[in-house]
């Protein structure tokens, strides 16, 4: 069977079998013709090929990773139901959540941050909890407290943040700081 008909089969198989976990699928065509597939691109090169359906994660019970964010709640000192919130914004609760930008786990963290909050596997829900919580806290500590530009600088960056000296006049960015919110105020009344 040829690469090709192996590939086909492969799609093939994909489309018909129901997904075991929700994640798109990238693909990318090297110099000697050889395609290469993936779910967590690695390379630019990577384009996505197929989206597959999405399964919410309202499937895994929202206390799920209670245990965890409560750790990271005592460790860093953010209310749990913040923590919760953002995790809920950022990934819905998907410990395998990939973004379009590269952003991965539970808290959405960037590769490029995964070193300086001592992340080794973005995946890890312990890891990727303690490493968003570690910038939340670092974010609130930037900003004097002030809980909407510490939202929009870990949503947009602090670089953007400092650049708008405020919130970012980024639609992103504002439905993302009502959106935490909103689900902050929800968790808190049910803690």
């Amino acid at each position: 069977m040829t690469a090709i008909g192996i590939a086909a089969l492969l799609i093939f198989s994909l489309w018909v079998t129901p997904p075991t976990a929700a994640a798109d699928i990238y693909r990318y065509i090297d110099e000697n013709g050889v395609m290469h597939f993936t779910n967590a691109p690695t390379s630019p090169k990577f384009k996505l090929f197929m989206r597959e359906r999405r399964q919410f994660i309202a499937r895994l019970d929202a206390h799920h990773f209670d245990p965890l964010i409560n750790d990271a709640s005592r460790k860093y000192g953010i209310e749990a139901p913040l923590i919760k919130a953002v995790i809920k914004a950022e990934s819905d609760f998907d410990p395998n959540a990939v973004s379009r930008k590269g952003a991965r786990g539970l808290m959405q963290i960037m590769p490029m941050n995964f070193r300086l909050l001592n992340v080794e596997n973005p995946f890890d829900p312990q890891q990727n909890i303690e490493g968003g919580a570690r910038y939340l806290r670092e974010m609130l500590d930037r900003y004097g407290g002030n809980l909407e530009l510490a939202l929009a600088a870990y949503n947009a960056g602090p670089g953007a943040v400092d650049r708008f000296a405020g919130i970012p006049p980024y639609p992103e960015t504002t439905e993302y700081i009502d959106r935490v919110k909103k689900y902050f105020q929800a968790y808190t009344r049910n803690s």
